[in-house]
């Protein structure tokens, strides 16, 4: 599972606690440490203001580029 370990990659390295990366996206904290430890993905609209807020490569995170 390319995306979810990506993901989680990303997350840990952008400098951002749980919490602040939630206010920027608009979720609840859980729900982004859910995003790291659980099968749980984001909803599309969600990972589209992830990439955006964090600067993250959306066609890095879904495995169509290295």
């Amino acid at each position: 599972m390319i995306i979810k370990e990506r993901l989680v990659e990303e997350i840990k390295n952008c400098g951002l606690t749980t919490v602040e990366i939630a206010k920027k996206i608009g979720v609840s904290p859980e729900m982004v440490t859910q995003y790291c430890t659980t099968k749980k993905l984001p909803k599309l609209d969600t990972f589209a203001k992830l990439c955006r807020e964090l600067d993250l490569d959306a066609n890095y995170i879904l495995g169509l580029t290295d």
